[in-house]
């Protein structure tokens, strides 16, 4: 590993400034939209959309919590919550009694579908609509490889436990 620099440049500053605001300003007025339409906090949209795009609408609770970055017991009480309104089922895994199997319910896909045109429409007002399309796939790309490089030396939150 190389030496830490003494300290950052003034683009690279600018840049964690930026990128640290965009992020203290964009969250709120999502959470804010998710609250209002689905009564959702932003991890539990985060673990209804996983699902959702999952091809079998299931997935292992751990690998849920490695996706949203999120401590495994604050996940887990993010889905109590969830299975308490019928978005969700938990049951033990049928390959593993270990592991338990979350799987989004019909009416969690509704909760999704009411949430998800005004989730866009903030996203893309507040985010995208100040930059162009080519900002966007180089904002993609750059912001990409600062996952992939945060990804190989996770916090235990956001680690999977295969690697371990």
């Amino acid at each position: 590993m190389t030496d830490a620099p003494a300290s950052l440049t003034e683009t690279q500053l600018s840049a964690y400034f930026a990128l640290s605001e965009v992020s203290a300003l964009l969250r709120p007025a999502v959470e804010k939209q998710l609250r209002e339409t689905g009564a959702l906090s932003y991890v539990q949209f985060q673990l209804l959309a996983r699902l959702g795009d999952t091809p079998d609408g299931h997935e292992r609770m751990t690998d849920l919590a490695d996706g949203v970055v999120y401590s495994r017991s604050g996940l887990t009480y993010q889905a109590q919550l969830l299975e308490e309104r019928g978005l969700i089922t938990r049951a033990p895994s049928p390959h593993d009694e270990r592991s338990t199997i979350v799987t989004i319910t019909a009416a969690g896909r509704d909760i999704l579908a009411a949430v998800f045109p005004g989730h866009i429409a903030t996203v893309h007002a507040l985010l995208f609509s100040p930059i162009t399309d080519d900002d966007a796939t180089e904002l993609a790309r750059i912001l990409g490889r600062v996952n992939e490089h945060l990804r190989a030396a996770p916090p235990r939150s956001a680690g999977s436990r295969r690697a371990k």
